[in-house]
């Protein structure tokens, strides 16, 4: 019971996160605005569930925990620039899809700063990753935006800065997620205050719609239906779901806006998205082969 739960909550939570490159685009406001809003709206839900879990206390978190919590806000506020820019300029899929490079980036900074071994696997799924990302580079139809190539690097960029996020809450073990969440939204709040035009609010209640969607739903309701999943399901399924997210990102772009992959952009993305999960997964076809070949 607590598995098939867990599986709807991680279902729900992907799902909900594939929508929200479209309401980005339908607030049509400035990404500094949105990341502002998405922060402030997204308190909310995070502060009645942290209240309803007891989480102010002060033995939960100590100076140095929150210090890490603060700094992975930061890195979460850049990713969240930089792939709502990537959106206008590559399309929402292709974004997207670059973006799930992400567990790569994690696997590198896991070998430079935490001592982890690079196998012979996880080379062979970057080379098929990053042959992806050449193939979507190089495979630009008319459903790109303006400036393809750097919609591509932006998106690398988000990337970056989530597997940076990724590898500071590696640090926070024993510190509640949704607590680390608020910390996260509070950060992104002061930084994007000091940029935002308050001077000009939207006046239409569309955009204001779109951009209380994006901080209630897409963030506080995502991050507690994300870190209750987490709480119920094995890694591997975690994993396995994870990728709802992709490919729901991929649909809505392609029936609300019209963005159709062309057949090297659709083969660049599915080496990623394959080579991803396989990361994410543990998956080693090679050790299997080997292992046929030694015992014929």
């Amino acid at each position: 019971m607590s598995t098939t739960r867990g599986t709807i909550e991680m279902t729900a939570a992907m799902a909900i996160s594939g929508t929200i490159g479209a309401f980005v685009v339908f607030s049509n406001q400035p990404l500094i605005d949105v990341v502002f809003w998405r922060c402030a709206f997204g308190a909310v839900p995070l502060l009645m569930a942290c209240a309803a879990l007891g989480l102010f206390r002060r033995d939960i978190i100590n100076p140095r925990q929150f210090l890490l919590a603060v700094l992975g806000g930061v890195a979460i506020v850049a990713n969240w620039l930089l792939l709502f820019a990537a959106y206008p300029l590559a399309s929402i899929s292709i974004a997207t899809a670059v973006y799930n490079t992400q567990p790569f980036m994690l696997v590198a900074f896991g070998v430079l700063f935490l001592g982890e071994r690079l196998t012979a696997h996880k080379l062979g799924w970057l080379a098929i990753a990053f042959a992806g990302v050449v193939l979507i580079a190089n495979g630009k139809t008319g459903g790109g935006g303006s400036d393809y190539l750097g919609g591509i690097l932006l998106s690398l960029g988000a990337a970056f800065f989530y597997a940076i996020a990724a590898l500071v809450t590696k640090q926070l073990k024993g510190v509640p997620p949704h607590l680390i969440a608020l910390i996260q939204v509070g950060v992104g709040m002061l930084m994007a205050a000091r940029f935002s035009g308050f001077s000009s609010l939207p006046t239409s209640l569309a955009t204001w719609g779109s951009l209380a969607a994006i901080g209630v739903v897409h963030t506080g309701l995502v991050y507690i239906l994300l870190y209750g999943a987490i709480q119920k399901l094995p890694t591997p399924l975690i994993g396995a779901l994870s990728f709802i997210y992709p490919v729901v990102a991929i649909l809505v772009d392609f029936i609300v806006f019209g963005h159709r992959l062309g057949a090297w952009q659709l083969l660049g993305a599915a080496a990623i998205l394959i080579a991803a999960a396989a990361m994410t997964l543990g998956w080693e076809p090679f050790a299997k082969a080997r292992l046929r070949t030694d015992t014929n």
